[in-house]
């Protein structure tokens, strides 16, 4: 696949390769030093550049297709990973994996949204879109869980829930609010990751937990931009505005409430450096996961009840 370089990466992308033909010409010369100047160079403009990123730039970042996807963190976080499949009435949702894996030697239960890298895997996946199928597949691999008391470890990254006639058939709405109710009674910790996209129901059909992670370049929201674009401005040339009104991304989130904690990225994103992302968020989720583990399951449930209670709240 060939490498995708968004508008605002441009100028870094254009130093690296500057570099590399520097580096390629070099055969009887010593260019250490020029290298070593534009190299601090690059580290500078990448910082520059990402600590200014607009919302609408966050969510192209989110949707990098070389981002890593939930099973690149389950490969580079976990061992022992046992797929499991299908949700026992209709099917197996590919949109959707989990089962059950070693986090640091703890067993848990993975489970997340997974999108393809091209359009073979994509079709394959439903572009991470689940079906109904996906969400009662996630339900029964989280009561499998509970029966055998391991923590859950959910990843939401889906554009969201697929709005399929067929999939309206067999109830995605109620699939999506079984898992509302249901998650939020569980007896064992739950830590939610937003590693994607998390959009609408089709994210939170997986995101209730008791503790909200969020890495720095993700986004939240109810409706995608575009979509809110198109419903507001009757078109989707509004979607950079949008994105700045819907309040998407990490630092809003965590300003509402919403999320509890933003977990950063390697400098450039995280599809800059897959396996380092995934030991950030791997320490942050361990850390996480011994809080929770002290609780009693009645205090555990009660917190996540008042902490969902608490969201939405307004004076007027």
């Amino acid at each position: 696949m060939a490498k995708v370089v968004l508008e605002f990466e441009k100028p870094i992308y254009e130093l690296e390769q500057k570099i590399e033909e520097i580096k390629n010409l070099s055969d009887n010369v010593d260019v250490s030093d020029e290298v070593k100047t534009l190299e601090k160079k690059v580290s500078q403009l990448r910082e520059n550049i990402f600590s200014n990123l607009t919302r609408w730039q966050r969510v192209q970042l989110a949707r990098h297709p070389e981002r890593p996807y939930t099973l690149d963190y389950i490969q580079h976080m976990t061992t022992d990973f046992i797929e499991l499949h299908g949700d026992r009435a209709y099917g197996d949702d590919k949109a959707i994996v989990g089962g059950f894996a070693k986090l640091d030697g703890q067993p848990v239960m993975v489970i997340g949204q997974q999108k393809g890298r091209d359009t073979k895997s994509n079709l394959y996946r439903n572009f991470g879109m689940p079906n109904p199928e996906g969400y009662r597949k996630a339900l029964r691999l989280m009561r499998l869980a509970v029966k055998f008391n391991r923590p859950i470890i959910t990843m939401l990254d889906t554009p969201g829930a697929y709005p399929g006639i067929g999939a309206e058939e067999r109830g995605q709405a109620e699939a999506i609010a079984r898992n509302l109710f249901e998650m939020s009674h569980f007896p064992v910790p739950i830590i939610v990751s937003i590693i994607g996209e998390g959009a609408s129901g089709g994210a939170l059909g997986i995101g209730v937990g008791d503790r909200m992670l969020m890495l720095e370049n993700t986004w939240y929201s109810v409706i995608a931009p575009e979509s809110c674009s198109s419903i507001l401005w009757k078109s989707w040339e509004f979607k950079e505005q949008a994105a700045e009104a819907l309040r998407l991304t990490p630092p809003d989130l965590l300003d509402q409430k919403i999320v509890d904690r933003i977990i950063p990225e390697p400098q450039g994103g995280a599809h800059r450096n897959p396996e380092q992302a995934a030991f950030i968020l791997k320490d942050a989720i361990l850390e996480e996961l011994k809080v929770l583990k002290k609780l009693k399951p009645e205090k555990l449930i009660e917190k996540r009840v008042e902490k969902f209670c608490k969201m939405g709240a307004w004076n007027e």
